[in-house]
């Protein structure tokens, strides 16, 4: 077992979670990825000893105990957990899909619940253990036809805030991040512009180096981060700017 510690990244089929597991083997940790598939995991595992994949539906709460015992089959300790799985789906006012709420729900904060359940035990056991959750910078201003995202997003970040609270007695950090526009499959379907857009391998390296820091939050890149304060804080002039032109 690599001696600088065990790292489970969900969501590591591509984008975000496929740069940081690169960044974790690289860098000697051993590393844990999970995702539905394998996706664009399948060359690297086949080239590392340090990597193993563990197939797991994060909406699919019935899973959450054997993907435990498959864990813990590989590990008796998680130093640091980064849940990053997540969709994404745009909501049509004029043509609205009721649907798509529970089912971006039950991916991005459901989900992200289901793998804190699943991981605690594990990180419990570790000497300095760090749960890391992937949010989103568009909690801090709306933007149009994100509801059902922006609402999952939201509450992610809502949750981990008071976990960090909770699990504070145990020593277990919690750290939110929220980046702006990555170029990953999900953005890559987007028709709109997006801004300050950069690849998902320097995403990950931001967040990388964020993690060692273990901030309470953690939101780039901060050009975005300004626009959005000036959103958040002049709504009118936001919802003008932003609102679908007729």
């Amino acid at each position: 077992m690599s001696s600088k510690g065990v790292v489970w990244i969900t969501g590591a089929s591509s984008g975000i979670g496929l740069s940081l597991a690169k960044r974790y083997l690289y860098n000697g940790y051993r590393v844990i990825v999970s995702a539905r598939h394998k996706g664009e995991l399948a060359p690297l595992l086949e080239q590392n000893d340090e990597l193993t994949f563990i197939p797991f539906d994060v909406s699919d709460n019935t899973q959450i105990e054997s993907v435990r015992e498959t864990l813990l089959s590989h590990t008796d300790h998680l130093d640091c957990v980064i849940l990053n799985a997540g969709t994404c789906e745009y909501f049509e006012i004029d043509s609205p899909d009721w649907d798509m709420m529970q089912r971006i729900m039950s991916v991005n904060y459901l989900g992200l619940v289901h793998c804190v359940e699943t991981c605690l035990p594990l990180l419990r056991k570790a000497a300095n253990p760090h749960i890391v959750g992937v949010s989103s910078q568009a909690v801090q201003a709306a933007f149009t036809k994100t509801q059902a995202y922006g609402a999952s997003k939201a509450a992610i970040r809502y949750f981990l805030s008071s976990l960090r609270i909770d699990l504070k007695k145990e020593n277990i950090d919690v750290t939110c991040i929220l980046p702006g526009f990555v170029d990953t499959p999900l953005t890559q379907k987007n028709t709109f512009p997006m801004p300050f857009l950069m690849p998902a391998e320097q995403a990950a390296a931001r967040i990388e180096r964020a993690i060692e820091r273990r901030p309470y939050e953690y939101a780039f890149p901060k050009r975005l981060s300004v626009m959005l304060w000036l959103g958040r804080h002049f709504p009118k002039l936001w919802s003008a700017l932003t609102a679908p032109k007729e």
